[in-house]
């Protein structure tokens, strides 16, 4: 594991709002919650996915909740105010966001998107996310990506159901 380099998007953007953090680098992949928890050794409800989607109008809204969880896409479509949400495909994904699908990290996007983090991703003291890059995650504060994104907290996930249950 090693840390984030200079000169990197991200990194610039949470360095210019003194924000603390740590950007980690691994040798293989971190693009899935499996694969970030094998590579950190933490569990999984320290992880975070940040996801975008579209509501019913064309408008981006990045959904963040805990990797132990799944985005309700009623309660956020609930919270947003709207009819429906669905996932953005990875070309939205990247023109909105200039981050790939697997390595988006919670903030610091091209343009500012809605924002809406679980309330349980606040109960938490420090979380891992995208970092930007598919073999990289940002550790940070939640309270920190809240403030930066200026997000909503709601509960808009659900229970992750097993397949074999």
């Amino acid at each position: 594991m090693r840390t984030g380099s200079r000169g990197d998007p991200l990194q610039e953007y949470l360095r210019e709002r003194g924000v603390e953090y740590r950007l980690l680098e691994f040798e293989g992949h971190t693009m899935t919650v499996e694969a970030a928890e094998r590579q950190l050794g933490v569990d999984r409800g320290r992880i975070i996915k940040s996801m975008l989607y579209v509501d019913e109008r064309g408008r981006p809204l990045l959904a963040i909740v805990t990797g132990d969880r799944l985005v309700d896409e009623a309660k956020l479509a609930s919270v947003c105010g709207v009819e429906r949400v669905r996932r953005a495909r990875p070309r939205a994904v990247k023109s909105l966001t200039g981050y790939e699908v697997g390595a988006l990290p919670p903030l610091g996007h091209k343009k500012p998107i809605r924002t809406i983090i679980d309330s349980r991703v606040m109960r938490l003291e420090r979380v891992y996310g995208g970092g930007g890059a598919i073999n990289r995650l940002l550790e940070i504060s939640p309270r920190d990506i809240e403030r930066l994104t200026q997000a909503e907290v709601a509960d808009i996930s659900k229970p992750l159901v097993k397949a074999d249950a």
